[in-house]
């Protein structure tokens, strides 16, 4: 096992950039896993990480050694605390960090079932969440417009936990050209709507529009939906956190469709 002790490793150095950078994440194609919950989940996934990264702590952890022995043959370099505390974002960190190849989307909007389509979705939470609920309802792929957040941060990751290796990500897409070639029922969320979600029909092959936090969805998606729904509200309060509704809708479509 390597042994990093200096700030002026390479590797290290590598890492740091990876950490915070969405364009260097995008140009070698990988992104690191923070904490023992997304590893096990990528190794679910039947995916092998890279490389490990561990703290001091983590040589004498039981559940680190148990998911060292399933990522058996992959490299691991011991790191000083504090060069793990420069690349964890963690308050408590587990103590074990996971560099991985990023994904590849896989499939077409054609062969897509169940999908959402997210448009300038800017907070790093509310992707992650989303994308969690999406996993979590069984959708098969999410279609992100440029505007996203970078859905492969180590916020969205955390946010999502996991649910980044349970379905297919697509990121910096043409929304428009994705709504057209999606094969079923095009769902938009709007304050405006008049139609409730609890009165339409969510089987079948359907897809949620769902829009920035604040503007909402622009008027050229609006007018591609099959339908325009909203979420009934009996409070006082002018509208849903859009992680929230995008939630709500997906699971109403999991009860119409008798999924347990």
């Amino acid at each position: 096992m390597k042994h990093i002790q200096s700030r002026d490793n390479p590797f290290f150095k590598e890492l740091v950039k990876l950490c915070g950078s969405a364009r260097q994440r995008n140009k070698s194609n990988q992104t690191l896993l923070d904490g023992t919950h997304l590893l096990a989940a990528y190794l679910d996934a039947g995916m092998m990480p890279q490389h490990i990264l561990l703290n001091a702590a983590a040589l004498h952890d039981k559940e680190i050694s148990a998911l060292l022995e399933r990522a058996g043959g992959v490299p691991v370099t011991h790191l000083d605390d504090k060069l793990f505390a420069e690349l964890s974002e963690l308050k408590t960190p587990t103590g074990i960090l996971a560099l991985i190849d990023l994904p590849q989307p896989a499939g077409t909007t054609a062969a897509s079932r169940f999908a959402l389509l997210l448009e300038d979705i800017q907070d790093p939470g509310n992707l992650g969440s989303m994308l969690r609920s999406a996993a979590a309802a069984g959708c098969d792929a999410a279609f992100l417009s440029t505007g996203c957040a970078d859905a492969w941060s180590p916020k969205v990751l955390r946010a999502a936990m996991g649910g980044h290796f349970a379905l297919s990500i697509h990121e910096r897409q043409d929304l428009p050209a994705v709504a057209g070639a999606f094969p079923g029922k095009l769902l938009a969320a709007s304050l405006h709507a008049k139609r409730s979600i609890y009165d339409c029909d969510l089987r079948g092959d359907v897809a949620f529009l769902i829009g920035n936090e604040g503007a909402g969805l622009s008027d050229g998606l609006l007018k591609l939906a099959t339908q325009t729904i909203a979420i009934p509200m009996r409070g006082k309060i002018e509208s849903l956190n859009a992680a929230a509704a995008t939630a709500i809708c997906l699971f109403e479509a999991v009860r119409q469709r008798g999924w347990t």
